[in-house]
């Protein structure tokens, strides 16, 4: 039976402790979080794991840069705070799934010694925060130096640059993993599951609710001591269905993001570009082979789109050109995205999104009991996740116990080395991309998927010529993964959405096919299935005015 409906089955008539609501960083890290402090624990998403914000990142484990900016200017202790914070927990970020995050070194371009004095003071303001957690000191490099590590960087004018530490991470299958974890913990896990309903107790607590199983329209009632809501973007469509009354919080932002061929601008570091014209920083930082640029930040509305518009393509170009000695254009992305940041408003007479605040609150609902966690980024999930349950245990009267999950190897971790790839590539055969790809994607549990092949060779065949990525690892990802439909596979599960749109749409049947006999789809299903995925793909670039060949 497939894992997805015997999980189903297990649920059903089961008193849970805490039911999550929001499959994404923070839903999948409060399930695991309170699964490992003894609580019996439901996850629920209304669609995939992680496919809404926590997946449209710009790949950063950070503190914030811009932020500590901030804090110095106007003096605010509780921003200050926050970047000492996240600094924190980007150490347990790095070291609990080293195979999804590793240090990068980021360059700020400078012009002049009094930029660099003043970048160079911001930075080591920075470190020190990090204190014994900092990953290597920010130092300044020389115009030679610099030029080195960056040959794309426009040369004209340039003094140097500002180098510090940050980290970099795979969104996306890092969301998985911390949603395995959980599974492995004992915990139950169900995507394309949205509440429809809550239950209530005689007092008008929250004691249930009622879930519509997307896939198939099947319905289920639950039952559950305490309800999460970590829906991020959507909280409070969730805090309203449980109180009417409750005045809505969030103010939803849209960031976009284009990724381009890496060779049009050259080099291992990332650039930060330190201010745009409306005062933000913009990233193009090396990822999975790709250059990634973003990202926007404009106020969202019911109607906003989430894809990369043109307008948002020319504006992140018009702030990145001006450093390059050859310009990026629209035409060479190669692909793009865009998601939603979970904004709060602190109070009234804010708005401009850049103003709202960063740091995340915990809200009990005195009247139904939900707990939301609202904000936050996705370097503090885990603190975030952390402050949720121990929220939860107060309520339900217990003794707030330690969180486990600052050491607390994620899913794949156990067991992989960074010579992992070496050894991929020895024993099985491998070229040396394709074991790249499966170490970083799957850690130590990329053994078990090349494990599959044994039961049919063909599986050992490329999904697409040009990418690293096997036919198997679809296999795996709807057995093991809850992979349930194409987009779950190529955006999410193995990445090729963001690599390519175009190679993406000549990957989809074959993908297309497998999910079909994992999944059992009809032939009709199965074209249906192809044929939704490719148009939206096609969606994204007519947006941007791309060719669709």
């Amino acid at each position: 039976m497939n894992p997805r409906l015997k999980t189903i089955e297990d649920i059903e008539g089961v008193q849970f402790d805490l039911c999550v609501v929001g499959g994404g960083a923070t839903g999948a890290g409060c399930a695991l979080d309170a699964q490992l402090r003894g609580l019996r624990t439901l996850l629920v998403d209304g669609g995939d794991f992680a496919s809404g914000t926590s997946s449209a990142s710009t790949k950063l484990v950070h503190g914030g840069v811009r932020y500590l900016e901030q804090a110095v200017k106007t003096f605010d202790l509780a921003e200050y705070r926050m970047v000492q914070g996240a600094l924190r927990e980007r150490s347990y970020m790095l070291r609990n799934a080293p195979h999804l995050a590793h240090v990068a070194e980021f360059l700020v371009p400078v012009y002049s010694w009094l930029q660099a004095t003043y970048f160079r003071i911001g930075l080591k303001i920075y470190d020190l925060l990090a204190g014994k957690k900092n990953l290597f000191p920010s130092r300044v490099l020389s115009r030679q130096e610099t030029l080195a590590r960056l040959p794309g960087l426009k040369a004209d004018g340039l003094y140097g640059a500002v180098a510090y530490a940050d980290g970099q991470f795979d969104d996306a299958r890092y969301g998985m993993a911390l949603v395995r974890s959980f599974q492995a913990a004992g915990g139950k896990a169900l995507n394309y599951c949205r509440v429809e309903n809550f239950l209530r107790s005689s007092v008008g607590k929250i004691n249930g609710a009622e879930l519509r199983n997307t896939i198939g329209q099947t319905r289920l009632t639950i039952q559950a001591r305490s309800f999460v809501n970590a829906t991020g973007p959507f909280s409070d469509k969730l805090r309203q269905l449980a109180n009417p009354a409750a005045s809505p919080r969030l103010r939803p932002s849209k960031g976009a993001h284009l990724l381009f061929p890496e060779e049009l601008f050259p080099g291992k570091d990332a650039l930060l570009v330190p201010e745009t014209e409306d005062k933000r920083v913009i990233f193009a930082v090396p990822w999975q082979e790709r250059l990634l640029v973003g990202t926007t930040e404009d106020e969202a509305t019911p109607e906003t789109k989430m894809m990369v518009t043109r307008g948002e393509a020319e504006y992140m170009l018009r702030q990145l050109n001006p450093y390059l000695s050859k310009p990026l254009c629209v035409e060479e992305a190669a692909s793009g995205f865009a998601g939603l940041r979970p904004l709060v408003a602190a109070g009234a007479g804010q708005h401009a999104t850049k103003e709202l605040i960063r740091d995340h609150e915990v809200e009990v609902d005195e009247q139904s009991g939900l707990i939301s966690v609202l904000g936050g980024k996705w370097t503090t999930h885990r603190l975030m996740a952390e402050d949720a349950v121990n929220a939860v245990q107060r309520t339900m009267g217990q003794a707030v116990t330690e969180s486990p999950t600052k050491e607390h190897p994620l899913d794949g971790a156990v067991g992989y080395t960074p010579q992992l790839l070496d050894t991929l590539a020895k024993q099985h055969g491998l070229a040396i991309d394709t074991a790249k790809h499966l170490a970083s994607k799957f850690g130590a549990n990329a053994t078990h998927v090349l494990e599959l092949i044994r039961g049919d060779a063909n599986l050992s065949l490329p999904l697409i010529d040009g990418f690293p990525a096997l036919r198997v690892e679809v296999v795996y990802c709807a057995r093991e993964e809850s992979a349930w439909t194409i987009e779950d596979v190529l955006a999410r599960r193995l990445g090729l959405q963001l690599y390519d749109w175009r190679a993406s749409i000549l990957a989809a049947p074959v993908v297309g096919e497998l999910l079909s006999r994992e999944l059992g789809w009809s032939d009709a299903e199965k074209s249906e299935q192809v044929a939704k995925y490719v148009e939206k793909i096609c969606g994204f670039l007519r947006e941007l005015g791309l060719s669709e060949a």
